[in-house]
């Protein structure tokens, strides 16, 4: 994980740990200002179900996308951290294109969806069939603070789901995963950023299929496997032999 502080002159903070705790104490991984933090103020921890924040004992109020958290929440690259006047965006460290796209065949495509998690359309899903646009010239307009104008494309190219910039805004850059972008290729999951705006990609069909274990071939088992190997059969016979002839010997010189 990587995370950027907007309109900020820190350095971007790298992370790769399982976990990661943010306050002011010094013995933080993440160490802020102490008018902005406690000194533990909140802990990020990686688990079966992606990043869990919790909000420390001692920590104040976070918001996340501009909704306050008192306790936990679930977070995802390209989330706004908010703690105290310390913006942090969570982002991958991994460029969306270079993530393997998965391609559907054209009478095979399913069904596609952007869910507002953020903004001022929080709540709402916007279907895509073979194109969906965002914007000023779509027909759903994305507000942008101070008047700005910007608009996302989303469409099927060649099986694949694909993401552009339309018009573009000098302030909020279009990002994937919190990554800037001017064009990517979209997988389930993926978060679409757009100023305050944000739309996590539904689709279940996208999903590569599981690999199924091959069953080994089904082994006919013959009587002859029982009867141990090829030489030990012949000396059974040969040893059967020579007793039969020793009896027939005996009993001739018997009578």
């Amino acid at each position: 994980m990587r995370i950027e502080f907007p309109n900020s002159a820190r350095e971007d903070f790298h992370w790769d740990a399982p976990a990661l705790r943010i306050g002011s104490a010094p013995d933080n991984d993440l160490i802020l200002a102490a008018h902005q933090a406690s000194a533990y103020h909140l802990r990020i921890q990686l688990d079966r179900r992606g990043w869990v924040l919790q909000v420390l004992p001692q920590g104040g109020r976070i918001y996340v996308n501009a909704r306050p958290v008192r306790e936990k929440a679930l977070v995802r690259p390209g989330d706004i951290l908010s703690v105290g006047d310390c913006r942090m965006l969570l982002r991958t460290d991994e460029e969306p294109a270079h993530s393997l796209p998965v391609t559907v065949p054209a009478e095979g495509r399913c069904t596609v969806a952007l869910r507002a998690v953020a903004g001022p359309l929080s709540g709402r899903v916007q279907s895509l069939q073979n194109r969906l646009e965002l914007g000023p010239l779509g027909r759903i307009p994305l507000e942008l603070p101070q008047g700005e104008t910007a608009s996302l494309v989303v469409f099927w190219r060649d099986g694949l789901l694909q993401l552009e910039a339309g018009q573009r805004s000098a302030r909020y850059p279009l990002r994937v995963n919190g990554v800037p972008v001017e064009q990517a290729t979209l997988r389930p999951g993926d978060q679409i950023g757009l100023g305050m705006h944000r739309f996590v990609v539904d689709a279940p069909g996208l999903e590569p299929e599981p690999e199924m274990p091959q069953p080994e071939p089904e082994h006919t088992h013959l009587p002859e496997e029982d009867a141990g190997p090829r030489g030990e059969v012949w000396w059974l016979i040969a040893t059967a032999a020579v007793l039969a002839l020793g009896i027939a010997v005996a009993l001739l010189v018997r009578f």
